[in-house]
């Protein structure tokens, strides 16, 4: 049993114009052996573009690539020839699998802040055709309604978000593996007595329950692992 507090302030950072990305793992010219992964999560990123900025085509391959756009709006293209804005509480699923070419970039009339991780697939999984997928929150992801799940990319990943009042009180899921993050808001506590801020996270290996308090109005993204 294992529990550690990622502190967003200890993430790798890198900028360009009119672009900021936090790395919380090892992430191109920055290697962390401690960082490499968790579960199968090799990446967990977030992403500030200025308007029109942001990432041109490149490929990707083995990897189911997640997105959760918290503010602005965010434009897909890819080679198999969608092109398809992604709004603030909507998850988007790049399967990527044998491989496929993407570009991701702000909308020219203002900018755009998402959370992105990249998960690791099988070797079955890396072998099928690529796909790509939008799907809203469900719309009971409201303050007050506790943790409601999302999306689950890939067999044993499940990414849930909570939406919490100023001193309502969640209980995490308990899963072999537990990535808690707060995307906005801060924790005034939990049963570890750490509070959290925006950028910060929990990870749980094997861990009993545990339970936050939002301090004020909180958006978490809860990722479970069955492995």
């Amino acid at each position: 049993m294992t529990t550690e507090i990622r502190r967003g302030s200890a993430r790798f950072v890198t900028r360009s114009a009119g672009m900021v990305t936090h790395h919380a793992f090892s992430f191109g010219a920055s290697y962390d052996p401690e960082r490499l992964r968790f579960g199968p999560m090799v990446c967990h990123d977030e992403h500030h573009l200025g308007a029109g900025r942001g990432f041109d085509e490149h490929r990707h391959s083995g990897l189911d690539i997640v997105t959760w756009v918290v503010t602005g709006s965010l434009r897909h293209r890819d080679s198999s020839g969608r092109d398809t804005v992604v709004s603030p509480g909507q998850v988007a699923v790049l399967a990527a699998g044998s491989g496929i070419e993407h570009a991701e970039h702000a909308m020219p009339e203002g900018r755009a802040h998402f959370v992105q991780v990249w998960l690791a697939t099988d070797d079955e999984r890396a072998g099928l055709d690529p796909t790509y997928a939008i799907t809203p929150a469900p719309a009971s992801a409201v303050p007050g309604a506790g943790l409601v799940e999302v999306v689950s990319p890939q067999p044993g990943a499940v990414l849930s978000v909570a939406r919490l009042d100023p001193l309502e009180t969640l209980t995490l899921p308990v899963a072999p593996r537990v990535h808690a993050y707060v995307v906005t808001g801060a924790l005034t506590r939990s049963s570890l007595a750490e509070p959290l801020g925006a950028g910060d996270a929990f990870l749980f290996t094997d861990e009993p329950e545990h339970h936050v308090t939002a301090a004020v109005p909180t958006e978490l993204l809860v990722w479970t692992f069955a492995g």
